[in-house]
């Protein structure tokens, strides 16, 4: 059975599956563009920039670890915890009820992220590594639409009505999700139900991994959402002081990188066929720990968006890649959720210290240190790799 086919069996429907991704690489990527604006309006250092990321990625954290074995239930409680959440942030007088509705939304991303994901590790049994790369594409082009949004309507619009806006695209999914609900109850032939529980009993692992597995892929996530957000989250910032000083042309360059994620992601898809998970992850974060070295020397506008897009190309197999060869062990729901949720406490923990050695060096790109260190333990750890399934098959 192809993609397109067995994502319409049972909701969510595969469109839905892409809608909540999308909304949430809008959310995990909201903070990069309007930073500095935020920093402005309620008088920031950069460490204290860094608390309103680890709140939000905090929130993420407990969110996927708290996702239960009712996948679908975990994403409408994602939705409705996302249009709270951000909608509190919309309406936030000071930082400290900002980090509150960030926190709430946070959780909100971590239930949609994990649960979506493991509902397709679990659904695309064949050419999983592909299936979950073409997901992630939406993941990444929220991302990218964060950025670009910002460029384009920030100029136009009041950013508290623009995130209202955004907290209500939750609701309407959470809407989608409870239509969608209904008719999978009422509205499946009897072939459609039998063959959902075809699926779901061959996908859902009883046993789980072994432990120094499950701590493999906890270290790998946890770097990886570290370096990631460390990334996409100060670049707005260092581009607007060590590159162009204007705001809008800095919002351009986060968008380059996110504009790189998403089309490498989609052509990842098409290369995991050929080469395999593992070699691409390996290559990918030799390229980003080069890449992200290079970046940290950058002076001009124009090298400064050039890195931003050789990062994203090199970073976009990683977390399709890395997710494949997990759910190719097995893991039981909980696990996979622990282990995704570990990748918003490295991107809590790592930025939020980028903001502190900023602050205390007085430059951030002395703080580029921390992202390019994560990147090396990622590839050290991707190389030095535990035997597992996934690699004996």
């Amino acid at each position: 059975m192809g993609l397109a086919e067995r994502g319409t069996t049972a909701a969510p429907s595969l469109g839905l599956m892409h809608y909540g991704l999308l909304l949430a690489g809008l959310g995990t990527a909201l903070l990069g563009p309007i930073l500095p604006l935020l920093a402005r309006q309620w008088a920031m250092q950069d460490s204290q920039s860094g608390l309103l990321m680890m709140a939000k990625f905090c929130g993420a954290f407990l969110g996927g670890v708290s996702v239960s074995g009712r996948l679908r239930r975990s994403l409408l409680v994602g939705l409705s915890a996302g249009a709270v959440g951000f909608g509190a942030f919309a309406m936030a007088p000071t930082m400290s009820v900002g980090c509150v509705g960030l926190f709430v939304g946070g959780f909100g991303l971590g239930q949609i992220i994990t649960s979506i994901n493991i509902l397709a590790g679990r659904r695309f049994t064949a050419q999983r590594g592909s299936a979950l790369s073409m997901l992630n594409f939406s993941f990444s082009l929220g991302a990218m639409l964060s950025a670009l949004l910002a460029a384009w309507l920030l100029p136009r619009f009041a950013l508290r009505g623009l995130l209202v806006c955004f907290a209500g695209t939750f609701l309407l999914g959470g809407i989608g999700l409870l239509v969608q609900l209904r008719g999978d109850t009422t509205g499946l032939s009897s072939a459609s139900v039998s063959e959902e529980f075809q699926v779901s009993t061959e996908a859902a692992p009883t046993a789980g991994i072994g432990r120094r597995t499950y701590l493999y892929f906890a270290g790998l996530l946890f770097l990886y959402g570290g370096l990631e957000t460390c990334l996409s989250g100060w670049l707005t910032t260092f581009a607007l002081r060590y590159g162009d000083k204007t705001l809008v042309v800095s919002e351009y360059t986060t968008l380059l990188l996110w504009m790189s994620l998403t089309v490498g992601r989609a052509g990842a898809a098409a290369v995991m066929l050929r080469v395999g998970e593992r070699t691409v992850q390996r290559w990918g974060l030799g390229l980003a720990a080069v890449f992200t070295a290079a970046l940290a020397m950058a002076h001009s506008a124009v090298t400064i968006a050039a890195f931003a897009v050789l990062l994203g190309l090199s970073l976009a197999p990683f977390f399709p890649a890395t997710f494949a060869l997990l759910m190719a062990e097995r893991p039981v729901a909980r696990q996979a959720g622990i282990v995704l949720a570990v990748s918003g406490l490295g991107a809590a923990a790592l930025p939020w210290l980028m903001g502190v050695v900023s602050t205390r060096t007085g430059s951030l790109q002395v703080a580029l240190a921390l992202p390019f260190a994560a990147a090396l333990g990622l590839l050290a750890l991707a190389t030095f790799s535990p035997t597992t399934k996934a690699s004996r098959q």
